[in-house]
C-alpha cells in the first residue's frame, strides 16, 4: 500500500504546479494526427521543467507539461517515449519534443550544419524524413514521411 502511495505523489509532483523563471508568447503551429492547432501559446520553462500552454480565442486548448514525464491535460501523464508513440512517432528519441520547444539540437547533433542565422539538420532514416530548422526567432519541424510539423515563432 505505501508504494502506491509514493507512485501516486510521484505521477501528482510530475504534474504539478511550477514556478517557471522564463514564459514566452509564442505563435505556435502544430499538426500531428492527434493534434492541430496554430495560435497563440505560452512556453514556460526553468532547468528542469517545461509547459507549453496554447490557447483559441483567449481559453486554453491544451497544456503540455515535461520534465521527467510528459503531462498533457486531458490525458494525464506519460513517459517521454509514451507520449512519442500516442502523439508523434514512436521512432523518434524521448527528449525530442522538449529540444524542439527549446530550439536545442535533435538525434544528438546528427547531420547539424551550422549557419550565420542558426542551425539546420536534416534526418532521412527508414522510419522518419524531417527537416529541422533553427533560427533566432523560429523554430521549424517537419516529417514529412510521418506528416507531423511544428513551427514556433515569436510573436514581435
Amino acid at each position: 500500500m505505501k508504494y502506491f502511495i509514493v507512485t501516486l505523489l510521484l505521477l501528482f509532483n510530475a504534474c504539478s504546479i511550477k514556478n517557471y523563471e522564463h514564459t514566452e508568447t509564442k505563435i505556435v503551429t502544430i499538426k500531428t494526427p492527434k493534434i492541430k492547432f496554430s495560435d497563440i501559446g505560452y512556453l514556460r520553462h526553468t532547468e528542469n521543467a517545461l509547459e507549453l500552454e496554447l490557447f483559441i480565442a483567449g481559453h486554453v486548448f491544451k497544456k503540455i507539461a515535461i520534465n521527467h514525464l510528459i503531462c498533457v491535460s486531458d490525458e494525464g501523464c506519460m513517459s517521454k517515449s509514451g507520449f512519442n508513440a500516442a502523439y508523434l512517432n514512436e521512432n523518434y528519441p524521448p527528449d525530442l519534443l522538449q529540444n524542439i520547444l527549446l530550439g536545442h539540437k535533435i538525434y544528438n547533433g546528427k547531420n547539424l550544419t551550422k549557419s550565420s542565422f542558426g542551425f539546420t539538420q536534416y534526418i532521412h532514416t527508414e522510419n522518419v524524413n524531417i527537416k529541422y530548422i533553427v533560427k533566432p526567432k523560429e523554430v521549424y519541424f517537419k516529417d514529412r514521411d510521418n506528416h507531423i510539423l511544428f513551427r514556433i515563432k515569436d510573436t514581435e
